[in-house]
């Protein structure tokens, strides 16, 4: 990466960061939280909560193309081979979306990693 591609990333995560702050103003590390804080933390929109409902989605676009197929494999009736092959799409999309976000996690895993201190 460049240093200006790093710059922009950056850049990127102090505006995200400062967005969440303005909507938590008491954000503290999880080995501070104190027991009524630890309750709530799980329902606040963490990244792992956004990785999971992210990866949920596509689990669930994947299984609505499953079972068009099934059905118009079987012959339902009201099933269309062209809303078949569209839901097939989508989730060959979504897929590959998140097999992209993936690599470039473990990408940018790697290069924090490899870094100097």
């Amino acid at each position: 990466m460049s240093n200006m591609q790093i710059n922009s990333v950056l850049a990127q995560i102090r505006s995200l960061q400062q967005q969440t702050r303005i909507g938590a103003p008491s954000i503290r590390p999880a080995d501070q939280l104190s027991a009524p804080d630890a309750a709530q933390a799980p329902a606040a929109s963490s990244f792992a909560n956004v990785l999971k409902a992210g990866l949920d989605k596509v689990n669930e676009t994947q299984a609505s193309a499953s079972s068009m197929t099934t059905a118009f494999e079987r012959g339902d009736p009201g099933t269309d081979l062209a809303q078949v092959m569209l839901e097939s799409q989508k989730a060959s999309v979504s897929f590959r979306a998140a097999v992209e976000v993936r690599n470039r996690l473990v990408s940018a895993y790697q290069d924090i990693m490899n870094m100097q201190i």
